[in-house]
């Protein structure tokens, strides 16, 4: 007998366009067993948490999301996995309502888990208020595959997991375990499994997605090439990848490519070279710029996004100030920031100097009113541009929004017949203060 079959099931996710992307797959895995995805209004028979514990204010909207689902779906079999539970699976236990706290090698056995505590007679159950199963970080070892469609036009593939860079402020080889990844043709087949349904875009998610190859001895520059040759598939993004990855062979490859598109993430993390030190980065500020300048020599038109951290310990107010002339001078399009959050373990916590919460903050909102200047910019160059753009559902009639090829976020005058999916060429508009998109007519 199915236990599962008939149930509903309600999802909550916090973090990366990874959790997400995982999130999507148990919700698949649920599927094939029974488990319909819960409506509004309906009560839940299980509740999925997808947890995130990159910073202290992640490890709390954890808890309050929890909260929230016990609350909304009394008696309802409440199971907790991700970075979160990896990190801190008693105090997660220890939350109200929480029955199943999973770490990340059981994450992709997560059907089987429930079933078993479904299976359980109503007093075995009672005697039993929670159960943990979370592997030492040396045990993390399974890759478990994840495609995932976010929207109806874009699909996020996982082709690794882990970190083995061990960054002085990060929890995440502590939460993920190990690099490893899947294999090519694995890969490949789920790329052309979601061409098959209707997907156009995908992009390419991972913890440290240019590591790829320690477990099967593959690079990721033959990835990128075969997955450009799966038909179906116009446009791939690269998420993230570290500076030190984004090799001339990867840019001169993505530079000549069919379907990658020119929009690149790569992960900053300081201006400082003292800072970068102190963070066990594998860089230096002058390798960052000039890895700039070869994107924009070998892919002109590119949108170069880049993660920040502020506030780090170590981080002086001289020390930002350097930074932020450096991230000034750099020719990128964006700048994400991210104010530094203290982890238990990690080594950060051995650098004297602790900058005030105040100090955070004003040195944030500094980083992010240049990464508005930085993106006005880029917006302005592509004014009166004609850039192809896929086209996504709108809850507005005659108006969709999408992305050009360059990543330029737009807004659509369309008929009331336009299909959403598709990719259509487009002029640009001007900057809109009041918005953060650009308006676009079609052609």
């Amino acid at each position: 007998m199915n236990v599962l079959n008939g149930m509903k099931a309600a999802y909550f996710t916090l973090g990366c366009k990874l959790n997400f992307a995982e999130t999507s797959t148990v919700g698949r895995q649920l599927r094939d067993a029974g488990v319909e995805p819960v409506k509004e209004g309906e009560s839940a028979d299980i509740c999925i948490v997808n947890t995130c514990s990159v910073t202290e204010v992640a490890d709390s909207k954890c808890r309050q999301a929890i909260h929230r689902l016990v609350r909304r779906h009394p008696g309802a079999l409440v199971v907790v996995t991700g970075c979160y539970a990896q990190l801190r699976p008693e105090q997660v236990a220890s939350l109200e309502g929480v029955d199943l706290v999973l770490g990340a090698q059981e994450k992709g056995d997560i059907v089987r888990h429930i079933e078993q505590r479904l299976a359980m007679m109503p007093e075995e159950r009672a005697l039993v208020s929670h159960e943990h199963y979370t592997s030492r970080t040396s045990d993390i070892r399974s890759f478990v595959p994840s495609c995932s469609c976010g929207e109806r036009t874009r699909y996020f593939l996982k082709v690794q997991d882990g970190c083995d860079y061990y960054c002085t402020y990060c929890t995440i080889p502590f939460a993920r375990g190990r690099s490893r990844n899947g294999s090519i043709d694995m890969l490949v087949g789920q790329a052309r499994q979601a061409a098959a349904e209707g997907g156009r875009e995908i992009v390419i998610t991972g913890v440290n997605i240019g590591d790829f190859g320690r477990t099967t001895g593959e690079r990721f520059i033959d990835l990128l090439r075969a997955l450009d040759a799966v038909e179906g598939i116009k446009r791939y993004r690269i998420s993230s990848i570290e500076p030190n990855l984004l090799t001339d062979e990867i840019l001169q490859f993505c530079a000549g490519s069919r379907a990658f598109m020119p929009h690149f993430h790569i992960p900053l993390q300081s201006g400082s070279d003292e800072v970068l030190r102190l963070m066990h980065r594998r860089y230096d500020t002058q390798f960052f710029a000039d890895k700039v300048a070869r994107v924009h020599e070998l892919i002109p038109d590119a949108f170069i996004g880049v993660d920040v951290i502020v506030g780090t310990r170590g981080e002086t107010d001289a020390l930002f100030r350097d930074a932020h002339r450096f991230m000034e001078q750099l020719d990128v399009a964006q700048y994400h920031v991210f104010s530094y959050s203290e982890r238990p373990g990690t080594k950060a916590l051995q650098i004297p100097h602790a900058v005030r919460p105040e100090e955070k903050h004003e040195r944030s909102q500094q980083i992010l009113a240049l990464s508005e200047a930085k993106l006005h910019i880029f917006y302005n160059r592509y004014a009166r541009a004609r850039r192809p753009v896929l086209l996504e559902h709108s809850h507005t009639p005659g108006i969709m929004h999408g992305f050009t090829d360059n990543y330029i976020r737009t807004e659509v005058r369309v008929a009331p017949d336009q299909p959403d999916n598709c990719i259509v060429q487009a002029e640009l508009g001007p900057w809109n203060a009041a918005g953060d998109a650009l308006t676009a007519t079609l052609l």
